[in-house]
This record gives structure tokens, sequence and C-alpha cells, in this order.
């Protein structure tokens, strides 16, 4: 799995919003729980959001290019197992693609999740 922009920009982060008092500026503040030093702020919670998503992915880049560890979120790291059924002939596809790419089931619908879903 390539972890570029578009991967980190997928990961669901969760985000804190409050109200900032008048002494603090007003407005509201929006920061990731798991990268709490990175905030974004505005008049409503979507102003702030967005403010917020813009300085993630900013922090992303230079981490990037710097080759710094970028924490993902403690939610992703959770995993559930799930029963699915496939067609033999997809099964059969699928296990073909795994083994001369040398990852797992789980690994490749996960791969493949994320990128039908970053779309």
């Amino acid at each position: 799995m390539i972890k570029d922009l578009k991967y980190y920009m997928s990961l669901d982060y969760d985000i804190a919003v409050r109200d900032l008092e008048v002494d603090e500026g007003g407005g509201i503040l929006a920061y990731y729980i798991d990268l709490p030093f990175i905030m974004g702020d505005g008049d409503t919670k979507d102003e702030a959001v967005e403010d917020l998503k813009n300085a993630f992915k900013s922090y992303v880049v230079v981490c990037l290019k710097n080759k710094d560890r970028i924490v993902e979120p403690k939610n992703a790291q959770k995993s559930k197992r799930i029963n699915i059924t496939l067609p033999n002939d997809l099964l059969n596809k699928i296990d073909e693609f795994i083994k001369n790419n040398h990852i797992s089931r789980s690994a490749f619908l996960q791969q493949a999740s994320r990128q039908v879903l970053a779309g």
C-alpha cells in the first residue's frame, strides 16, 4: 500500500470541535484527537473543520517530504472480522493477484476498498 497524500487524506481521523471564548478570539476551534497539535478555526463548525483539513494537508505534505512518521488514527488500527461471499471466479482472480503480490486477501480488500472510496 502506498502511503501518499491521498492515503492520509482518506483516513478517518476523529475530530473534536469546541467554541472559543471571547478572550481566545471567539469562533470555533477544531482539532484531531490523535493529532491535537493540528488545529483549525472559523466562525462556524464547517469553516473550522475545513481549516483543520487544510492544515492537516500541509502537515502531511511536509512529513512526506521529510520522511517523518505520520500518526494514523487509533480507530483505523482496530480491525473487525467479517464474513463475505464472492463468486468463485472472482475469488480465484483475487487469489492469483495476492499470490503474485505477496499480500493477504484482507490486505487486498482493504487496498481495493480504500482506492474505490477515495474516488
